[in-house]
């Protein structure tokens, strides 16, 4: 993490750590509102979208390709957005220093509080940045397209389409993560100096590989990272995981939270 531009941000966290900000669910309980979206989750449309995906040759967040491959999946979540006939659900770039822009879609809820749900665009090439081939189909295109899916999924949920959730629900797609985490420490250095509340966040990356776990005997499994994150959420998302299936963890988690 590169906090060399971001060490405003990064001493604000440190204090906000210090503080229950947000109490979360102590249990599981919209099983009703979440289990008639469970049956329109696609393996299908995730494998359509990571395909091209990964056919850039890199998506490196200071490669032509990296530009490229923002400029599509911008154009892959109007595309999305525009087939819910949501119209007050939008996607827009947030332009960076650099060559790639991070892409943030917006269902807004009753209230301007933030849930927001991200994962990373970039891929590099550790030995040729610029122009080495990094499909990054796990890293983390899989978190990509797994949220993307998650979007269009939701926005089929009346009381989502009608904004009646409690919060306003942020899909973000990350440039430059591989650079030191830079497009969401900018992202949310904006946001804080704007004095928006994030409620929660939660990160999808490298997700939906169980084969090879699956091949080795042993059972599907999701981990979570429980160093330098909100105790509160955490708790909440392993309830979650053990409560679902793996594959609807995201799904469950929004729903949950809205």
């Amino acid at each position: 993490m590169d906090i060399t531009d971001f060490m405003e941000l990064h001493e604000h966290s440190l204090q906000r750590r210090q503080t229950a900000a947000v109490t979360f669910p102590s249990s599981v309980t919209q099983q009703t509102a979440v289990t008639p979206l469970l049956a329109k989750l696609s393996k299908a449309n995730l494998e359509t979208n990571l395909v091209p995906f990964t056919q850039f040759n890199n998506r490196y967040y200071k490669s032509s390709t990296g530009k490229q491959s923002s400029e599509w999946l911008l154009s892959t979540v109007q595309s999305v957005l525009k087939a819910s006939g949501v119209t007050n659900a939008t996607v827009k770039a947030f332009a960076h220093t650099w060559t790639q822009s991070s892409v943030i879609a917006t269902i807004p809820g009753k209230t301007a509080n933030i849930i927001a749900i991200g994962a990373h665009q970039d891929s590099i090439n550790l030995n040729s940045p610029s122009n080495g081939r990094a499909p990054g189909a796990d890293d983390d295109g899989s978190g990509s397209v797994t949220i993307l899916e998650a979007l269009r999924v939701l926005l089929t949920d009346p009381k989502i389409a009608a904004g009646q959730h409690q919060n306003t629900l942020e899909f973000h797609w990350y440039s430059a993560e591989e650079g030191g985490l830079l497009g969401s420490q900018a992202i949310f250095t904006d946001y804080k100096n704007k004095g928006k509340v994030v409620k929660a966040m939660l990160q999808q990356d490298m997700t939906g590989y169980v084969q090879g776990t699956l091949q080795a005997g042993k059972k599907e499994s999701v981990g979570v990272i429980t160093d330098f994150v909100d105790t509160g959420l955490t708790d909440f998302i392993k309830k979650v995981v053990t409560a679902v299936s793996l594959l609807l963890v995201w799904v469950y988690w929004v729903g949950m939270l809205t």
